[in-house]
């Protein structure tokens, strides 16, 4: 369907790939991963014809209908997001502005001049247009349309809400819905899964696993892409690689070609030895001469293997932390009400209960406003609750990660200068070997604050956090703007706290990895289930 064969494309000095490949097949689902900055978005603004190949063919038929999906949205206002959704699918409007056309002829025929053949084409026209309106689903169009922005959490009364004013999380969700309303041969998706929560993220999984078209797509949730794709296409080292399997299985593969590739040049390594061995000891016989001549121009036309470098990963030692008490948190029949317009009240939850225990690993779950932000709040102290009573443990002390942690870095520090600021009594050295252990490598230390990526600044904000002598560790998103290595890095990371730790986050693999006990905000109540996320899911099923 898609083919892009020995392409090459760079910016100035800098390849990002070169000769590679990569072929679409329709149906296909593929995950498209690699390190920032290798390519991966410039892949899609080839195919979308945005962009030009410095070299090589790219292959798309001209009647293939392309979505496309980008962090990059387009500015929204003027309509209702239900009627911003509708207006996307461009050849039902086409075909339903035509068949207003064709009703009006219809309807001034009467009081003109046409004759019973100009009728019996009109009625044709009208027809085969009408056809194709019906089968392209103009019909059911707005019930469609409602029915995504449904599934990623915007409700029929805010569907009728002007666009510009949702923020910029549900703009992304409404410009997502305006991409699935299309229902193309191809849909191309940078990040779909950024700005959803858990729920929306299980009904976009269902509606792609239906898509019958084909789907290429990055995404920084491991789940999300285990679920969906059936082959990976890496970017990385100026080459595109494929791997006929999901992302589990593109892990194993690739560690198993690395060492193949190690033992390879290994074998090659220990013949050219011999070689130059052979070249270098019979080099000044007359006798071997020809021998070796024959072997210099041997060693000569080998292509010699190189390995690919592998991303340094570097350890993380938490600090010692003063070892609190059993009962790290205690809150007794909370309540919470935030105060809207009118002098109303909004209930978020009441009659909560429960006691986090030392070690625990709380994983804090529910729809969107369900009040697990609200929830955490309280706990570390952001905010009081409306009723009830909440006690912190002796000798606990806390760190707290919020996307608002963001909007606190100073913009004119570099990062291994704001990582300091917070732990003055550090050397410099520890800091940045911190930061090294969270994917700061090198001159990335130097970079300012102001110029970092979302996901950098997270990274940022939790050097903070680590690096803290805490033993009570909440965290609200911590994955949002993270790649998939940089979640695997704070997961390890986690995985060996010496403390507490309550989590919010949309990543289920994440949460399986490390939930020993899941608190569910639902309807206004605080379900506890004594188990792990996993135990947490049978459950919710079973119900």
């Amino acid at each position: 369907m898609v083919g892009l064969s020995n392409i090459s494309k760079h910016y100035g000095s800098k390849i990002l790939f070169a000769n590679s490949s990569i072929q679409i097949n329709p149906s296909e689902k593929i995950g498209l991963v690699g390190p920032n900055g290798a390519g991966k978005t410039t892949l899609f603004r080839i195919i979308v014809g945005e962009e030009g190949v410095d070299d090589g063919y790219v292959s798309i038929p001209s009647k293939l209908s392309i979505s496309y999906f980008s962090q990059n949205i387009e500015d929204m206002r003027g309509q209702s997001a239900l009627q911003e959704v509708i207006h996307a699918n461009k050849t039902l409007n086409k075909l339903r502005t035509q068949l207003g056309q064709f009703e009006k002829k219809l309807e001034n025929s009467a009081d003109s001049d046409i004759s019973e053949d100009e009728m019996t084409l009109l009625l044709e026209q009208y027809g085969e247009v009408q056809t194709e309106y019906e089968r392209l689903g103009g019909y059911t169009l707005e019930a469609r349309a409602q029915e995504i922005l449904s599934g990623l959490g915007i409700l029929p009364d805010d569907a009728k809400r002007p666009t510009e004013t949702f923020s910029g999380g549900w703009k992304m969700r409404i410009a997502l819905a305006k991409v699935l309303i299309i229902d193309p041969a191809l849909l191309l998706m940078d990040e779909p899964t950024n700005h959803l929560d858990i729920e929306s993220i299980l009904w976009l999984e269902s509606w792609l696993a239906s898509f019958k078209g084909a789907l290429v797509m990055t995404s920084h949730d491991r789940d999300f892409m285990n679920r969906l794709v059936t082959k990976i296409c890496e970017v990385a080292d100026k080459t595109i690689t494929t791997y006929s399997g999901n992302y589990d299985f593109y892990e194993r593969e690739k560690a198993l070609r690395r060492e193949q590739l190690l033992a390879a040049q290994k074998r090659q390594q220990d013949m050219l030895a011999k070689e130059e061995d052979f070249i270098a000891r019979f080099a000044a016989r007359a006798s071997h001469a020809a021998q070796v001549q024959s072997r210099v121009k041997k060693i000569e036309k080998i292509d010699r293997i190189e390995i690919p470098p592998e991303e340094a990963t570097m350890s993380f030692q938490w600090p010692e932390p003063v070892r609190g008490g059993d009962e790290v948190v205690k809150f007794t029949n909370l309540k919470k009400v935030w105060p809207i317009d009118g002098g109303k009240e909004k209930l978020v939850f009441e009659k909560a209960s429960a006691l986090v225990k030392r070690l625990d690993r709380v994983a804090v779950v529910g729809i969107n406003g369900a009040g697990k932000s609200t929830l955490l709040k309280i706990v570390t102290g952001q905010t009081t609750p409306s009723d009830g009573n909440i006690q912190i443990g002796p000798s606990i002390s806390v760190g707290y990660f919020s996307q608002n942690s963001l909007e606190i870095l100073n913009p004119k520090n570099t990062v291994v200068d704001e990582v300091h600021d917070r732990i003055p009594n550090s050397s410099i050295s520890y800091v940045r070997n911190l930061l090294g252990a969270l994917r700061f490598s090198g001159d990335e230390v130097e970079k300012r604050i102001g110029i970092l990526s979302g996901g950098e600044k997270s990274r940022v904000v939790l050097a903070t956090i680590l690096a803290q002598p805490i033993n009570f560790l909440v965290l609200d998103e911590p994955t949002n703007h993270l790649d998939i290595k940089s979640r695997e890095v704070l997961l390890e990371a986690i995985k060996r706290f010496p403390g507490t730790v309550m989590i919010v986050s949309h990543d289920r693999y994440f949460l399986r990895e490390i939930t020993t006990r899941v608190f569910e905000l639902d309807k206004h109540h605080l379900q506890i289930y004594e188990g792990n996320y996993n135990y947490y899911l049978e459950k919710k099923v079973s119900f």
